[in-house]
């Protein structure tokens, strides 16, 4: 079987093989990815406390309707197996050529799992702006100069204390069960 795999696997949370370069629906598993992301911090770790994606993620989905809370809850899951790719990077595809067709094909993977749509809903990226502007605020060191925003997006008027990673991965799970009935 493995000989048929591309690539290496890596080992998750839940002991499970895991290979990034050919992801399968059903080796997504809530509790692996819920574990990485709560100790995977944002922001590089450039942030003045830890903060994790799990508490990002949680925060983002309390901010759009319910119909598109679970995509929101689960938009950064692929970091769970790939990583963090600061936004900078990220959003410049000529410098990550090779990342973004495997970034996609992990996300087209939970996408699957979880009975998502196929296409971030427009209302997620807005939430992850909000939180963007909200997590530079409140956890950042002041900027050297002005950070571009787009328009129209403002931070949240509540201060950010980030969760321990504890915290944060039963927060996420709480979330994700409640949005999912307890299942999947």
């Amino acid at each position: 079987m493995n000989a048929k795999r591309k690539g290496d696997w890596i080992q998750t949370y839940t002991g499970k093989r895991f290979w990034p370069f050919d992801p399968r629906p059903t080796e997504i598993d809530i509790l692996g990815i819920a574990h990485s992301l709560s100790n995977l911090c944002r922001f590089g770790g450039h942030c003045n406390t830890f903060y994790s994606v799990a508490e990002h993620s949680v925060r983002a989905s309390h901010l759009v309707s319910d119909d598109v809370a679970l995509w929101a809850l689960l938009h950064d899951a692929s970091e769970a197996y790939l990583g963090d790719v600061v936004r900078p990077i990220k959003h410049q595809a000529r410098f990550l050529k090779f990342y973004g067709p495997i970034e996609q094909a992990v996300m087209l993977s939970i996408v699957f799992k979880f009975g998502l749509c196929l296409a971030e809903p427009a209302e997620v990226a807005w939430a992850d702006d909000v939180m963007l502007y909200t997590e530079q605020r409140d956890l950042m060191s002041s900027p050297p100069c002005d950070w571009v925003r787009k328009a129209g997006i403002e931070p949240l008027a509540e201060i950010i204390v980030p969760d321990t990673p504890r915290v944060a991965k039963e927060n996420f799970l709480q979330r994700f069960y409640s949005l999912t009935g307890g299942g999947r």
